[in-house]
């Protein structure tokens, strides 16, 4: 199987608590934990980063439609957040919320409903994921 990046990402931690340097491509982030459980906040948690790249796909698939279609909206908004349920099996649900700077159409609303299921992320997400681990 081909990866689907041309370089991976890598990520580092030193001594100050929960900071990573995670670096990708042509760039780097910081990820951290909120001062509540004592990170010191200098960047997006985990669960905020794994969101944002589900309004980031979201987003660029939504665009790419409206423009091939002609559609006058010019901005769109996202909004995700997660919950999880840990009784028997743990289960996490992300709600996704999608607004528009115009008005839209029913039938508008009702294919960019399916177009933003359809985006890679999104598609990740819902299948089978495995994930190998190495020392």
């Amino acid at each position: 199987m081909e990866n689907l990046l041309e370089k991976d990402v890598q990520g580092s931690i030193g001594a100050q608590k929960y900071l990573c340097t995670i670096s990708w491509r042509n760039g780097e982030l910081l990820m951290d934990e909120p001062k509540n459980i004592g990170g010191q906040d200098l960047g997006p948690d985990p669960y905020s980063t794994l969101l944002a790249s589900l309004a980031g796909c979201t987003l660029s698939t939504l665009r790419m439609y409206i423009d091939r279609k002609g559609w006058n909206i010019p901005e769109i908004q996202i909004a995700l957040n997660l919950s999880q349920n840990n009784e028997s099996e743990l289960e996490t649900t992300i709600s996704r919320t999608i607004t528009f700077s115009e008005i839209i159409t029913e039938a508008q609303k009702e294919r960019l409903l399916l177009i933003a299921e359809k985006c890679p992320v999104s598609k990740l997400l819902k299948n089978k994921i495995n994930i190998n681990t190495q020392l």
